[in-house]
């Protein structure tokens, strides 16, 4: 699985994962608010009922439970049994109720608890109950620790279930992906034979015959048909695993970019370009796969090639990535038009087109690039100032003295990205 796969893979999981998780914790705290106040709704009426019950029954000797009762006449209130919390009774509420000849409720705080306190006028008299409702709230902390467990239990089980949910509802999409590149890869192979027939039965007309500008053109389509052919096949095979690929072995990358840069030389000294190319002077050894890793010089060579007006000039420059650890470092330099510097990163993308894309509009090569670059644990830049040419750096992973040369690893689904790569590349 390539990384744009990955990636659409990795979003659909995490939307339905975060869609199921978030649905199930707005249930449970939909379910735990009601429960909540269905409960002090229930507690607030009881108290009520107790307090009425106070007032038209209750006595100062003898108050109900958790509850006190005080008369007030004359200006003044007459004991309790007990003695009562600080603040009560309430005298403002007194005289009040007493003057106006209506009832009065209110809350007080104190010691950690509520007491709720009704005052209503009774006769010549007026009659104030004050209930202590730490029991109630007892009752609404207890709840609370309940629904806060009962939300973290939740809350676990509505990741896993959104974890699970997600990877059974995107397995569809992860087999149709690989029917994809399975059919891609099949498809390329079977058309390799006949475009490479076609390919040649149109450069031996283009000897045999008078070479007309419509036969170069057979010869160029057919040419760039082939390639696009074995970009797909390769591509394909990349992202689905290594098997079947050539074996992983020490891999000499100033002598692959001297080779590539002799291989180009001639066409550029048609076209009045120049090439060079500059080497530490000794090997410099990376772990891969030699034909890969040569397509990529290649390609990168081709790719400045086809924007290199008459005249132009390529570097090439094969050394040690100073500052970066244990890297190889391959950088491809050219006095073209360049690119905007804003499609640094999508001109790796596929089908990429726009502005310095030149005849490779298709946008299989450069994506392909990254696909092997970052299959080797390495990463491959670019960065270009508009009239000025543009840069090329790739950057691969020396092996360790005394160490085993490693397998490069083509990334399964799960794995994670390696080390600067840019997103959505």
């Amino acid at each position: 699985m390539n990384d744009a796969e990955e990636v659409l893979v990795r979003r659909a999981r995490l939307r339905l994962g975060l869609g199921v998780g978030l649905a199930i914790t707005a249930l449970l705290a939909l379910a735990g608010g009601i429960s909540y106040l269905v409960l002090v709704r229930g507690q607030e009426a009881q108290i009520r009922r107790e307090l009425a019950w106070g007032a038209a029954n209750g006595t100062v000797p003898g108050p109900p439970a958790c509850s006190w009762v005080f008369w007030y006449e004359h200006g003044a209130f007459l004991g309790a049994n007990t003695p009562p919390p600080p603040g009560l009774p309430v005298r403002a509420d007194a005289e009040l109720a007493a003057a106006t000849g209506h009832p009065r409720d209110s809350r007080l705080t104190r010691d950690g608890t509520s007491y709720y306190v009704h005052t209503e006028r009774r006769g010549d008299r007026v009659v104030q109950v004050a209930f202590d409702a730490r029991f109630q709230l007892s009752d609404r902390r207890h709840l609370l620790f309940a629904f806060t467990l009962a939300a973290l239990a939740g809350l676990l089980a509505a990741v896993l279930t959104g974890v699970l949910v997600g990877r059974h509802a995107v397995a569809p999409l992860v087999d149709a992906l690989a029917r994809q590149r399975r059919f891609v890869a099949d498809a390329s192979h079977e058309l390799r034979t006949p475009i490479a027939q076609v390919h040649t039965r149109a450069q031996l007309l283009a000897r045999r015959g008078s070479a007309s500008r419509d036969l170069v053109r057979l010869v160029a389509s057919t040419r760039r048909l082939g390639e696009i052919v074995d970009e797909l096949l390769l591509s394909a095979r990349l992202a689905a695993a290594p098997d079947g690929l050539p074996a992983v072995e020490p891999v000499d990358l100033a002598a692959l970019a001297t080779d590539a840069v002799a291989a180009e030389s001639d066409l550029a000294a048609e076209r009045g370009q120049s090439i060079t190319v500059t080497t530490p002077g000794g090997p410099l050894l990376v772990s891969g796969i030699e034909s890969a890793l040569r397509r990529v010089l290649s390609e990168l060579l081709a790719n400045a090639l086809a924007h290199l007006p008459p005249g132009g000039r390529i570097a090439v420059t094969v050394r040690r990535a100073g500052g970066h650890g244990n890297l190889a470092e391959v950088t491809v330099r050219d006095t073209g038009a360049g690119f905007d510097p804003a499609d640094a990163e999508r001109i790796f993308d596929r089908f990429h087109r726009g502005p310095g894309a030149g005849e490779r509009r298709h946008g299989l090569g450069l994506a392909l690039l990254r696909e092997v670059v970052t299959g080797h644990g390495g990463t491959i830049t670019a960065s270009s100032v508009p009239g000025h040419g543009a840069s090329f750096t790739v950057r691969l992973p020396m092996p360790t003295l005394g160490r085993r040369i490693a397998r490069p690893r083509w990334r399964r689904r799960g794995d994670p990205a390696p080390a600067g790569r840019a997103p959505g590349a």
